[in-house]
């Protein structure tokens, strides 16, 4: 009688380590800056100190979950900084008809750009990346106008709240972008128009013939993804008590799209990791804050992020090859 060897299985076994990463990778990131500013970054763990990071990232999640929508279709939107600037120039044009209604205007002006978008991309047939860019010039460049061109102080109690108030000791602005990051995960898990989003961005022609109605959900992606950028405008103006077009939202899609591509989310669409973009946008702040405590220049994060890019890219990558 005969027994085979059985091979000793590695410590490290090279193919899981890359269905790993992807998924994981991120959270592990976190985890080690975490340990390693508690040991090493003096009132880290003060609650003043996570009060001011959870409300600095929550425009950054908010924008960062419509762009995942849409890069969830194989898209992009690079106008959802101009979106943030629109809706922040016309807060204090309306305000004298009060919070609501400057609210509700701003939110249907953002909502608008995203049908312009959705419907050059679905119906006119132009890529994502030149319909919105023509709205990243224009949008911001409409809100410069609309506002002359000045930065505008708002005193007014309730937007205040909306910007600085805490309910349960936890600012408003976290309640709001934890509640929409429930909104998204359930639609894109749990609803029809998640999976007709992620068949679309996986394979569209197949979508087309299976009978999903294409143009009409990226129509709405889009819609949705410009909504949400004009909410991180009104936040942005409520906490900060005024109105910059010329500079809330600036440069903001950058930080959505790497808040998306760490989190593990492919450009290639058909996959949205909702968790995994939070979990982005909390890296990049958490490297930010960083680099802040411990005096480094700010180009020392902004080195620090390309390559946590690169790195999740590649392994992006590699796991979609073998």
């Amino acid at each position: 009688m005969t027994t085979e060897a059985v091979a000793p299985r590695p410590f490290l076994d090279p193919a899981r380590l890359r269905a790993w990463l992807p998924r994981y990778g991120v959270y592990a990131a976190i985890a080690v800056l975490v340990l390693a500013n508690v040991l090493f970054t003096p009132s880290f763990l003060t609650w003043s100190n996570l009060r001011i990071q959870l409300v600095q990232v929550a425009p950054v999640v908010i924008v960062a979950l419509g762009m995942a929508l849409v890069i969830g279709t194989e898209g992009i939107d690079l106008s959802v900084g101009s979106v943030m600037a629109l809706a922040a120039a016309l807060i204090p044009l309306y305000l004298g008809y009060g919070v609501l209604a400057a609210i509700l205007v701003s939110l249907l002006a953002g909502v608008a750009v995203g049908l312009i978008n959705g419907t050059l991309v679905a119906r006119v047939g132009l890529q994502p990346i030149v319909a919105t860019l023509a709205l990243f010039v224009g949008g911001r460049g409409l809100a410069v106008v609309i506002s002359g061109g000045q930065l505008k102080d708002i005193r007014n109690p309730d937007l205040r709240y909306l910007g600085s108030g805490e309910l349960f000791g936890v600012p408003l602005p976290v309640w709001i972008a934890g509640l929409l990051v429930l909104v998204i995960g359930f639609t894109v898990r749990r609803t029809v128009f998640g999976r007709r989003l992620l068949a679309i961005g996986g394979n569209r022609p197949a979508a087309e013939l299976a009978g999903v109605p294409v143009k009409r959900v990226l129509t709405t992606v889009y819609m949705v993804c410009s909504g949400l950028a004009a909410i991180a405008g009104i936040l942005a103006v409520a906490r900060i008590q005024s109105s910059d077009a010329s500079a809330v939202g600036l440069l903001i899609e950058l930080s959505a799209i790497t808040a998306v591509v760490v989190g593990g989310t492919p450009l290639t669409g058909g996959r949205v990791r909702v968790l995994g973009t939070v979990a982005g946008a909390l890296l990049m702040q958490l490297v930010v804050a960083t680099m802040i405590k411990h005096n480094l220049p700010p180009s020392t994060a902004e080195m620090v992020q390309a390559a946590i890019i690169l790195v999740a890219v590649t392994v992006a990558r590699e796991s979609r090859t073998r």
